[in-house]
């Protein structure tokens, strides 16, 4: 039971890592449960035909940008 809960965690540790992060982010910011989060988008995608998932890319892509223009260098040093 033990390598079943471990297999389960790795899967879940490596799609968290490779996802967007819009959740977690967004989980963070509010004080809420990434969890829950994710719950909310699901939901709001079934109820209202998909619209939150164009909210979710705009966020990942802003995201991205934003980490992207943090990782600025110097060409010159």
């Amino acid at each position: 039971m033990k390598i079943v809960e471990q297999l389960t965690n790795d899967i879940k540790d490596f799609f968290e890592a490779r996802a967007y992060g819009v959740c977690t982010y967004l989980g963070e910011k509010f004080d809420l449960s990434t969890h829950r989060v994710r719950n909310v988008f699901i939901y709001l995608s079934f109820l209202s035909f998909g619209s939150p998932l164009v909210i979710y890319l705009i966020v990942a892509f802003w995201l991205d940008l934003k980490s992207y223009l943090k990782r600025k260098s110097i060409i010159w040093d």
